[in-house]
């Protein structure tokens, strides 16, 4: 695929679903040190709103790399792409311990920034499995590294 020849609002590809289990949740709690009770203790995350364990928001944020090199495999013609940074990001929804979320990602544009140097902007979400709205929202911005002479 040629971002440059793609449309914005082009649907660049899905992932499939993956389990956030609670095993998942508790390991990143380890390694962000961020014991927040709603993450990690199932018997007082019951008697909140939530009705159980919810994931980090920042962990499912953190699914967004794994979840685009499975739905767009081949980012256009680059040699590598650098996450340069998010804009708008929101998050929406709980993704309760146990739930299946997958990305969706969208292209927004893209931009010359100097040969061999394109910021791709991408709107992205993590859907939730049956859920009505997203887990989260963001417009990502990558910056692939091209061969200018293929550009």
């Amino acid at each position: 695929m040629h971002l440059n020849e793609t449309a914005p609002g082009t649907v660049l590809g899905i992932s499939d679903w993956f389990r956030v289990d609670q095993q998942r949740i508790d390991r990143f709690a380890d390694l962000t040190e961020d014991r927040q009770f709603i993450h990690i203790d199932p018997v007082r995350a019951a008697e909140t709103p939530f009705g159980g364990t919810i994931a980090h928001g920042f962990l499912t944020l953190s699914m967004l790399s794994h979840f685009l090199e499975q739905a767009v495999p081949e980012m256009g013609n680059a040699r590598e792409s650098l996450n340069y940074g998010f804009e708008k990001l929101r998050f929406l929804s709980p993704v309760p311990a146990g739930a299946r979320i997958r990305g969706r990602f969208t292209l927004l544009g893209t931009e010359e920034r100097r040969p061999g140097m394109r910021l791709c902007r991408l709107g992205a979400e993590i859907e939730i499995e049956g859920g009505t709205r997203p887990a989260l929202a963001t417009e990502w911005l990558v910056m692939l590294v091209t061969d200018p002479a293929n550009d």
